[in-house]
């Protein structure tokens, strides 16, 4: 049943690329389904609250505009040309829909085979990418994100960014498809752990969901 619901809001997330105007879709499990790493108090804010407001803003910031009729990946395509405020709530509505997708109850996932070349090929081990992930994310001041992406050769790379900036958008260095993303803005983890942002980064990794990093991974390298 988790892996049908995480199917399902893996379908509509993709269809936000199809189509707008955008709406949130439902989380997959319960907002206390991730206690122990993430607490449920700190699920129903951040999704209820600091998510549904990206949604209702980006569509309050598109209205009237070319933009309302343009997918999301085709905003973040071009938000170097766009007002702050679609940048801002594009990314935060895109992180989002990403984010809750590639977190489960679900434990001891694994990623597939190809998955696991990948990053024993790019970073030497998954010891070494977890390590990496999480310097990205501790080494980001203030607010941001970490990421695994897929670069235009299909080959994985680590990267951080700002704000609710992500590695689609044409205002970046390093350009890619995400396919995980760890979320290090406060809100994503104070409640639970205050500053102590690296334990934080260090609990998800029991959490993570590594059949959908790895759907996206696979769906990400056969479009190279």
């Amino acid at each position: 049943m988790k892996i049908m619901k995480i199917a399902a809001l893996s379908a509509v997330f993709a269809a936000q690329f199809a189509m707008a105007q955008f709406k949130q879709t439902p989380l997959p499990y319960a907002y206390n389904a991730l206690e122990g790493n993430i607490d449920a108090q700190t699920m129903e804010i951040h999704y209820s609250k600091h998510a549904a407001a990206y949604v209702a803003n980006l569509n309050k910031a598109i209205a009237g505009t070319p933009q309302e009729k343009q997918t999301l990946f085709e905003i973040m395509s071009n938000v170097s040309k766009l007002p702050a405020a679609v940048r801002n709530n594009a990314g935060g509505h895109y992180n989002h829909e990403l984010f809750w997708t590639v977190l489960t109850p679900e434990k001891n996932t694994q990623p597939s085979a190809k998955l696991a070349k990948a990053i024993n090929d790019a970073f030497g081990s998954m010891d070494a990418f977890k390590a990496k992930m999480a310097k990205a994310g501790a080494d980001r001041f203030g607010s941001g994100w970490a990421w695994l992406s897929v670069d235009k050769n299909g080959k994985l790379f680590v990267s951080s960014t700002p704000n609710q900036d992500n590695p689609l958008m044409d205002v970046v260095e390093e350009k890619g498809t995400p396919v995980f993303g760890i979320d290090v803005w406060e809100h994503a983890y104070y409640l639970k752990y205050q500053n102590k942002r690296a334990d934080y980064l260090t609990a998800i990794w029991n959490v993570t969901n590594w059949k959908e990093i790895s759907r996206r991974y696979e769906e990400a390298i056969s479009k190279k």
